[in-house]
């Protein structure tokens, strides 16, 4: 099993890394697409879906996990979780 299916298995059954939870991620209903959205506002362009809430979560822990490995990957930097609501205009 590769580290992806690792992670994606990890997820399913409830557990993770710590630093994923440190991100704020917005989940709401969308009309447009009738499904669950999530949003992680601290990454730029990290954004995920699902049926349920549940779903669009843990898609969106999966995610901020792909968005992290690829900017390590590319040397890019990684921000800080802020550990506090952010506050969008």
């Amino acid at each position: 099993m590769g580290k992806y299916e690792e992670f994606r298995l990890r997820i399913l059954q409830g557990q993770s890394d710590a630093n994923m939870h440190k991100y704020e991620i917005i989940t709401y209903w969308s009309n447009e697409d009738q499904v669950y959205v999530a949003e992680v506002p601290e990454l730029p362009g990290c954004i995920a879906h699902g049926e349920s809430q549940e779903a669009a979560l843990a898609q969106a822990n999966e995610a901020i996990q792909l968005w992290i490995d690829t900017a390590r990957e590319f040397g890019d930097p990684i921000p800080e979780p802020r550990g506090q609501r952010l506050m969008l205009a």
